[in-house]
């Protein structure tokens, strides 16, 4: 080996006006949207740490540091490769896009620019310069289609990653400046450069390939049966964690970990500060606390991976598996997994006993899961984060409190936080979309959207409006984005925009038609919502007399769903007081108590 260099380096001294190469020898780009939500929770609680509404960028210099790891970069033959790192940088791009498409124009947007496309080496184009990427990240950049069809899976993941972005940032407009500058400057790597590409590959080599550590559950399992004298009887605790861990590892590689985040922190954090420390070191918690957690003996290690270990995770294991697909009764999880609200699981584990019937587990799950449900929804619609920075507490205290409650109990407890909760959908009659909840907004739409058609009797489609590709379903505006068609209604396009954005004025449609009626007036678009779902198809006349599970619907509900043969501001005032209704109905606390079991 010939030499190898290390620095430290702010995100702006590694990407601005500095151009990267891929090279052979790296995977594609391969993060899952929860890699992406876990990287801008981390920015985002660090970042919110420092700043207050008051701050300037003067005072960002002085907001914490946020360390991101390490990257190898190798410099050989007047280039610059990536050896190791490129997932990280790659997501670090698509964040810098979205936050250049969000600033006005000046300074600052220009050194975000600086930092993803620049004149460099004599050639002007994307610092991270991947010609396959090309046409793609041009049409992010320059927020133009693109068309994911029949590209390679790599494309197909950063259009995907790119929306996760872009729905999942949650940093409050009025901070994206100090944000900006805080991520250039404050957020950091360690690079390791090497002069040679054999010298890169070894390095590289003895990152990656060195063995595997000892993650925490490896080590949580070595304690636990350490502490098992009975050589049978560690046999079979041993066994049983292997098959644990086997089941869960077939849904994620990290559910097992997860599993036993979520199990320790409903069953048995007595703080917050336990279940901080549950996140981050679950296995010296449970070693330095373990007779806190009556583990004295034999068989009490035995009795904790045989009985307790094993019956969370079933009853995670049945928890995830309902986040990824609907399963009747427990809707609610998968809702509460489409809005990324991973803090459900310990939630959802706390009131569940070993001794329950199976029955008895199914109700405090569902009970659970829609409270969730409905506390989550109240948040959003208020504007209020959902991310675990500012659920944490809350939650603890949840948990905390329905920890092995009974059905009633559980129903009685969780219906009072709801009535004594200060968020109403009614605190915010003009909710709308706006910057960072475009995929709050979707969700809302679907579930809006399929609770008409499947009270209307028609059989849920909520699944297909969440479908990817190129029959996506995107949010429509009712009025066309032409400010020229309402200047009788609206003296400033700044007032007309704040009510075209209104959520009474949106609805699903799938994309191709979406993008067809995109521009047209009113009475053009009534002909294309009269081939769509019933919350679209509502604006229309016919609708009332053609479809009678619609119309029951409407008298028994006492919606005021009504045709809109034009759709001026007053249109879209009841509209948005429907959709307001249709909120309250459908999340809607009394279904709290519409429980099947007994104790």
């Amino acid at each position: 080996m010939t030499r190898i260099k290390s620095d430290e380096r702010t995100i702006r001294e590694l990407l601005a006006n500095t151009k990267y190469q891929l090279d052979y020898y790296q995977r594609e780009y391969s993060w899952q949207a929860k890699h992406v939500t876990e990287l801008l929770d981390d920015l985002s609680k660090v970042f919110l740490e420092s700043y207050t509404e008051e701050d300037t960028l003067a005072n960002v210099p002085k907001y914490n540091h946020y360390f991101l790891g390490s990257i190898i970069i190798c410099h050989a033959e007047g280039q610059r490769y990536i050896v190791d790192g490129q997932q990280r940088i790659t997501t670090l791009i698509l964040l810098l896009i979205n936050l250049y498409r969000s600033l006005e124009k000046g300074r600052l947007r220009d050194q975000v620019d600086q930092c993803i496309y620049s004149l460099s080496g004599g050639t002007e184009g994307f610092n991270l310069d991947v010609p396959e990427w090309h046409d793609l990240m041009e049409a992010l950049y320059k927020d133009t289609p693109f068309d994911e069809r029949d590209q390679s899976e790599s494309i197909q993941i950063i259009v995907l990653r790119h929306r996760d972005v872009v729905d999942r940032f949650e940093i409050p407009d009025d901070a994206i400046p100090c944000f900006v500058y805080w991520l250039l400057d404050n957020v950091y790597l360690v690079t390791i450069k090497a002069f040679d590409s054999r010298d890169a590959y070894t390095i590289f080599e003895t990152v990656n390939d060195r063995g595997l550590p000892l993650t925490p559950t490896d080590m949580l399992r070595g304690y636990l049966l350490s502490n098992i004298d009975d050589a049978d009887r560690r046999n079979g605790a041993s066994e049983t964690w292997r098959r644990q861990v086997q089941t869960l590892q077939n849904i994620d590689r990290e559910d097992s970990t997860d599993a036993i985040k979520a199990w320790l922190r409903s069953q048995r954090a007595m703080n917050i500060q336990d279940f901080d420390r549950i996140g981050s070191e679950f296995h010296r918690w449970v070693g330095e606390g373990d007779k806190e957690l009556d583990l004295t003996d034999t068989d009490s290690f035995a009795t904790f991976i045989e009985r307790d270990f094993a019956f969370y995770c079933d009853q995670y294991y049945r928890l995830r598996l309902a986040s990824r697909k609907l399963i009747p009764g427990l809707e609610c999880i998968y809702y509460n997994a489409q809005n990324n609200f991973t803090l459900q699981y310990p939630v959802l584990l706390a009131p569940l006993r070993v001794e329950d019937t199976e029955e008895d587990l199914f109700s405090k799950i569902r009970i659970t899961a829609a409270y969730l449900d409905i506390l989550i929804h109240r948040r959003i619609w208020n504007l209020q984060e959902i991310a675990q920075r500012s659920m944490a507490d809350p939650m603890f205290a949840v948990m905390h409190a329905i920890r092995g409650a009974g059905i009633s109990e559980l129903s009685d407890m969780l219906y009072q936080r709801l009535e004594s909760e200060s968020y109403s959908f009614a605190n915010n009659s003009l909710f709308q979309l706006q910057n960072g909840n475009r995929r709050k907004i979707f969700l809302i739409l679907a579930r809006m959207t399929d609770y008409v058609g499947v009270q209307s009797g028609e059989s849920t489609q909520y699944e297909d409006y969440l479908r990817s590709g190129k029959n996506r379903y995107e949010i429509e505006h009712i009025w066309a984005n032409s400010f020229e068609y309402h200047t009788d209604e609206f003296s400033h396009e700044s007032e007309f925009q704040g009510y075209r954005n209104r959520i009474g004025g949106l609805l699903l449609l799938p994309k191709s038609d979406n993008a067809s009626s995109g521009n047209d007036p009113y009475d053009k678009k009534l002909r294309v919502y009269s081939g769509q779902n019933l919350l679209a198809k509502s604006l229309l006349e016919q609708t009332y007399s053609n479809n009678p599970g619609f119309r029951r619907f409407r008298e028994d509900s006492d919606l005021k769903f009504k045709p809109h043969p034009e759709f001026k501001k007053v249109d879209l005032d009841d509209r948005q007081e429907l959709y307001l209704r249709l909120a309250e109905q459908i999340w809607n606390p009394e279904c709290l108590r519409m429980t099947h079991s007994t104790e």
